[in-house]
């Protein structure tokens, strides 16, 4: 005699499946009609599978066009962006940087050359930055060493040190030699195309943007709780540190 089936499971049948006939494309057998998202889907009865698995959801990705000496980019990045990344669940953020800013690119007897805001020192600051990203390749490991960077008293002094600190397994070299070389100026060129495609363009840094968006009241609430907003946007499960507060509008930073 076959064993009974679960109440669970009749009340299923009889609710999803009157008679004997199932929902096309359902070849499970009715055990298993919740095993799985993709089964529940199936079989169409998502609706009373109250323990399936959240579906994953998408990363809030934030991208930062900034630059290298922006006092109000470094603030940005080090007292709200990197500890923000640190706190939350890898899956919840994901973050572009793009260093270039208000820098202008020329083109000068057929090569490219780039003006900064804040001179020659910024410029190189960003193509360092952008040589170490492309680089490392990784982004904890050259988010780590940009927080140093740009929370020390030199951007362009301190690689080596910060490197020894963050990311010893990096060739301080072949960064060198991409600043120095083609690959650098191929990096920033690519940095201001991307810059200069913003929609709405840009008008200052540090100049964010969410889920390929900018507002006014996104940057404002960015600058204000970056926390809060990354948690209010994220659509999955979120973790204890999330919070529900609002951020009030605040002025920007480096205007052209």
């Amino acid at each position: 005699m076959a064993p009974a089936a679960p109440l669970a499971v009749l009340a299923l049948v009889a609710l999803v499946a009157p008679g004997l006939g199932v929902a096309p494309g359902c070849d499970y057998p009715a055990h298993r009609w919740c095993s799985s998202r993709d089964v529940a889907a199936a079989c169409q009865v998502q609706g009373r599978c109250p323990t399936l698995p959240s579906p994953a959801a998408a990363p809030v990705e934030l991208s930062l066009y900034y630059e290298s000496l922006c006092p109000a980019c470094r603030e940005f990045l080090v007292l709200k962006l990197f500890p923000t990344w640190l706190l939350l669940p890898e899956e919840m953020l994901s973050i572009t940087l793009v260093p270039y800013g208000n820098a202008q690119e020329k083109n000068v007897s057929g090569k490219l050359d780039f003006e900064c805001q804040h001179g020659p020192e910024e410029c190189l600051g960003n193509m360092m930055e952008a040589c170490l990203m492309h680089e490392a390749k990784n982004f904890s490991t050259y988010f780590a060493v940009i927080f140093c960077l740009e929370s020390g008293t030199s951007v362009t002094k301190n690689l080596e040190a910060c490197l020894q600190l963050y990311a010893p397994e990096v060739d301080s070299g072949r960064i060198a030699a991409c600043v120095q070389g083609d690959t650098g100026v191929a990096l920033m060129h690519h940095n201001a195309q991307a810059t200069e495609a913003l929609d709405p363009p840009h008008q200052y840094v540090p100049w964010i943007t969410i889920n390929g968006k900018h507002t006014d009241e996104l940057q404002a609430q960015a600058e204000a709780s970056l926390l809060g907003l990354v948690c209010h946007l994220y659509q999955g499960e979120k973790p204890e540190v999330c919070g529900s507060s609002k951020a009030p509008k605040v002025p920007s930073g480096c205007r052209r």
